[in-house]
């Protein structure tokens, strides 16, 4: 039997515990780069630079601190698993290849978007891209906007080529 004291104790231990687990906070590792790009008409891009694995699909989101008040702006499931190298799609209209799970919601003025990659069972996720539609309309053709870390561990956003992007976008992954 156990006495009332080595109740409380065991119990306190246990909510201790509990409360480090909830906390601890597992995050499932980078497998990709996301990036956005423009077409030669002005189309919105996602762009994808799978560096080992796969990633299954992509979700555009309010960047917001609190996560409760984060809005999923639209989602696109690839129809199969995106492996090593780069893909690209439309995220306004339908892009062969992509199914969207949810339609682009109209964007507006001064509100930061985050794109980001993941797979169903969450083994993997793509480092995401933040913008708002100035950093969009800066883009041009052939240029891509994405999150870089350094040697260092500093993030900033950079635009590159593609071709710079293919290169160098798994290098910190």
């Amino acid at each position: 039997m156990w006495s009332t004291t080595s109740r409380r104790r065991f119990v306190g231990a246990a909510a201790i515990g509990v409360a480090l687990a909830a906390t601890s906070g597992c995050t499932v590792p980078d497998d990709a780069v996301a990036g956005i790009a423009v077409t030669a008409d002005g189309h919105l891009l996602g762009v994808m630079m799978v560096c080992g694995h796969q990633i299954d699909g992509a979700t555009l989101y309010v960047d917001n601190d609190d996560v409760n008040k984060q809005v999923t702006v639209g989602s696109w499931t690839a129809d199969h698993p995106l492996t090593q190298g780069l893909a690209t799609w439309t995220l306004d209209s339908p892009a062969p290849g992509w199914t969207a799970t949810k339609s682009l919601a109209p964007l507006t003025a001064k509100t930061t978007y985050t794109l980001y990659g993941w797979t169903r069972d969450n083994t993997w996720s793509a480092s995401s891209v933040s913008f708002t539609l100035a950093d969009r309309d800066r883009l041009t053709p052939g240029k891509v906007r994405h999150d870089s870390i350094s040697d260092n561990g500093d993030e900033s956003a950079i635009t590159v080529s593609i071709g710079d992007f293919k290169a160098k976008a798994c290098r910190n992954i």
